[in-house]
């Protein structure tokens, strides 16, 4: 990373950092688009060279800011689909860790998929994936309801999914025309 600094005004290093802020945010919106993006490909559509992009990617997984490459899954198009809920939970507000003790605890569930502090009636969203709608009520049951910290619980069954991560999941049906015969 090459920054310029200059005694007589701190423009250059703005000019240069934004630089450096606009070429990152534009490999993680690639990478967001498409995870399977290699180096070579993202450096053909910026018009950069690839051992920059390499490093960039790099520098922000070691940062953890790229945190996982992940795959979106159509679930409901295979037979061993999945059940999927969204529990709402009320929590006690810890004294020096706030929510975050509860939702760290959560967090560590193989169930669960996604934990986050939300603004509203409730304090967290869980979003929880099982394979019958008997084993998230179990779950529920047993180990979020009786964490300490967990005043109450709401759990909502998710019955069909539209969009996931910017993707539409359901397809157009075409109408089918009708065969006439004379």
């Amino acid at each position: 990373m090459i920054i310029l600094t200059t005694l007589v005004s701190a423009k250059p290093i703005i000019k240069w950092t934004w630089l450096i802020q606009n070429f990152m945010n534009e490999i993680l919106e690639i990478l967001s688009e498409n995870a399977k993006a290699t180096s070579s490909e993202i450096a053909a559509l910026l018009g950069r060279p690839e051992a920059d992009v390499a490093r960039e990617i790099r520098e922000l997984e070691d940062a953890g800011v790229i945190r996982k490459y992940i795959t979106l899954i159509n679930w409901e198009k295979l037979d061993q689909s999945f059940v999927f809920a969204v529990l709402e939970l009320k929590v006690a507000l810890q004294r020096k860790t706030g929510y975050d003790a509860v939702a760290e605890r959560i967090a560590n569930f193989s169930d669960v998929e996604s934990v986050r502090l939300i603004s509203g009636d409730h304090d967290l969203s869980v979003t929880v994936k099982g394979k019958t709608m008997k084993d998230i009520a179990y779950f529920v049951a047993e180990k979020i309801a009786p964490l300490e910290g967990v005043q109450s619980t709401c759990t909502h069954f998710i019955l069909k999914s539209y969009k996931e991560h910017g993707v539409i999941l359901t397809e157009k049906q075409r109408p089918q025309r009708l065969v006439i015969t004379p």
